[in-house]
């Protein structure tokens, strides 16, 4: 049985000792600090802990997913625009090698035109510009973006022009030639009709855009 210790000191002693009173409040402050100090940290505590100290790492890493996808979107036409134009160039150097230019040799549009009757899925308007100073000299299968796609074959004086029709865009969209120049070609490439279509030579610029311009408004 525990004892009090006042009980134990002399009777001098008890008889002039100050007392003191806790103040109120004391002992239950005590208590709730002891609590406190031997308690552990709980499973809210600690996921809350967790998700101040990751959040701002967490925001971060969502900032740059956004920004990646935002520029990859922006990019992305551009990339596909620029992995055509190579593709456009190595198929005309491709062209000039013996025995690949033509499939069907003709300076007859109405001969050209249904030979790729059957072959392709879309069916490319062909046009004889003789009359502009680029006859028509016949046309081939070709591949373009996975897909096969028609060349028709134009010449001048005694360059060769390859013009790559493939489908899309709005058919009731249509775009005049833009030039361009890629590992020394002159390039041109418009939309017409549902059909996009590149031409491609080592002809000069200016007749690059008069071909590009009597094609474009043949059609």
């Amino acid at each position: 049985m525990d004892t009090d210790p006042i009980t134990e000191l002399p009777p001098d002693v008890k008889q002039h000792m100050t007392r003191y009173k806790a103040p109120p409040g004391l002992e239950r402050r005590i208590r709730h600090m002891l609590l406190q100090e031997s308690r552990k940290p709980g499973l809210l505590d600690a996921a809350r802990a967790a998700f101040t100290r990751w959040m701002p790492v967490t925001v971060s890493f969502a900032f740059g997913i956004l920004l990646a996808t935002t520029v990859f979107t922006t990019m992305a036409p551009s990339m596909q625009e620029g992995q055509l134009e190579e593709q456009v160039v190595a198929g005309h150097v491709r062209s000039l090698m013996p025995g690949h230019l033509m499939d069907v040799a003709s300076t007859d549009q109405h001969t050209v035109k249904p030979w790729f009757t059957g072959k392709l899925d879309f069916a490319p308007p062909v046009a004889d510009l003789a009359q502009q100073g680029f006859p028509l000299l016949g046309g081939r299968l070709d591949y373009l973006q996975g897909r096969p796609v028609a060349a028709l074959v134009y010449g001048r004086g005694g360059h060769t022009i390859n013009v790559f029709v493939l489908p899309g865009g709005d058919a009731a969209r249509s775009t005049s030639p833009r030039a361009a120049m890629h590992q020394g070609y002159q390039l041109a490439q418009w939309q017409s009709g549902g059909m996009r279509f590149w031409a491609v030579s080592d002809i000069s610029r200016d007749d690059m855009a008069r071909f590009a311009q009597a094609l474009s408004s043949a059609q």
